[in-house]
């Protein structure tokens, strides 16, 4: 057993087993992989990576598989299924997931190809922990997945936590030792006693609130399109250039291959993330002046391309000076937990007015952005306006509240 500290839980204790992983190239590529992508481009404190929140959620999982009485089987794979679940992460995490789910056709959550052979397969082997149900575990696909996979599960405890200390943002402030001590399992996955219904509420502001503070700030949203038609660009158009190699590659690995693309617009993208020199909003509107489900049919980079082409052409630019950011709409919070009220189950909703009030304000938080460069900024607004058919702010989209 080893003990590690870790600025968010204390210390974290590794056992043998974990202590193995932790040696595999997997793993340890894990300590140059951002956990936050490009957010340190708007708080410089967020340097932190997924090596030390794989670590911070094998923690937490420990805690909750001893208060749900799992055995020593049982606490074993989950505890490593929480270790691994991070490791089919591209290159500034999030970052380049669509582009490795459109060129790979695999998401981080398919981690199949790199637990089945080399250190992490040995070690699995070695200790009977089947690699086919750490799978399972990691993509949501067994019945103990919701610990780690789930409405109230460890990783989201972990990552806001360590995202808000590494930030400095005050809101994510979880008390996940009361929600651990406060979960049940049941044949549906983790549930909740009644008297946990404020620590699972105070997760769930956690995350609305950092939403638009955190995960998709206005600048980092920039940079990371940027980024993402760098890549794309390089991939469709430089001779040798794998989607598999870069999804393997860490963070400075990735940034200097593009950074030195033989591809100028790849080149000059990169280097401007680099160097901080991006795009700037030319319109960024809610759903309430959009179509915004038109998007929801056909999302993605690909599709992307296609509105900034069209935008561009109207704008009368160059095509790679107009790059459109449609996030994905923010899920409803339908909480599969469930809470023990008056020996019978109900869901949260029932008992949380909470829930309603957080949905309708993650579905206000959602932005559809179309950024270009400094000179550009009017030309490009107009364009964008006409061709996704924005609606013009009346009068009482303009009135100030007091």
């Amino acid at each position: 057993m080893k003990i590690i500290k870790d600025p968010v839980h204390g210390y974290v204790e590794a056992d043998a087993t974990a202590l193995r992983l932790l040696d595999s190239e997997e793993l340890q590529r894990l300590r140059h992989v951002s956990q936050l992508g490009f957010a340190n481009l708007v708080y410089p404190g967020a340097n932190h990576t997924r090596f030390e929140h794989s670590l911070g959620t094998m923690h937490l999982a420990g805690l909750m598989c001893r208060e749900l009485g799992l055995d020593d089987g049982e606490t074993k794979l989950v505890t490593t299924a929480a270790l691994l679940h991070d490791i089919g992460h591209g290159p500034f995490s999030h970052v380049t997931e669509p582009v490795m789910e459109e060129f790979t056709g695999r998401s981080h959550h398919q981690i199949d190809c790199l637990v089945g052979e080399g250190t992490i397969a040995a070690v699995l082997e070695a200790e009977g922990i089947s690699p086919a149900e750490v799978c399972a575990v990691v993509s949501g696909e067994h019945r103990l997945a919701s610990i780690i996979h789930g409405s109230l599960d460890v990783d989201r405890m972990d990552y806001l936590m360590r995202d808000a200390h590494y930030t400095g943002v005050p809101y994510g402030t979880v008390d996940a030792h009361r929600l651990i001590r406060s979960t049940i399992l049941t044949a549906s996955g983790v549930a909740l006693y009644e008297g946990g219904i404020n620590a699972a509420e105070s997760l769930l502001i956690a995350r609305t609130l950092m939403r638009p503070a955190v995960y998709f700030h206005h600048v980092s949203r920039i940079a990371t399109s940027m980024f993402v038609h760098a890549l794309r660009e390089e991939v469709l158009n430089v001779p040798g250039a794998d989607a598999e190699e870069f999804a393997r590659m860490d963070d400075a690995a990735c940034m200097e291959r593009l950074k030195r693309s033989p591809h100028p617009i790849t080149r000059d993208l990169a280097r401007r993330v680099y160097y901080r020199d991006l795009y700037k909003r030319a319109l960024y509107v809610g759903e309430d002046r959009v179509n915004a489900a038109a998007f929801r049919q056909d999302p993605g980079p690909a599709r992307e391309r296609e509105i900034a082409r069209a935008i561009a052409e109207t704008a009368g630019i160059a095509e790679d000076e107009v790059l459109v950011d449609i996030p994905p709409l923010p899920r409803a919070l339908s909480m599969e937990v469930r809470v023990r009220h008056s020996h019978t189950m109900l869901d949260l909703e029932e008992v949380s007015p909470l829930i309603n009030t957080m949905n309708d304000t993650r579905r206000q938080q959602w932005r559809l952005g179309v950024y270009t460069t400094q000179e550009h900024r009017n030309t490009v607004e107009q364009a964008a306006m006409e061709v996704l058919r924005v609606k013009r702010p009346t009068k009482q989209d303009k009135l100030v509240v007091a």
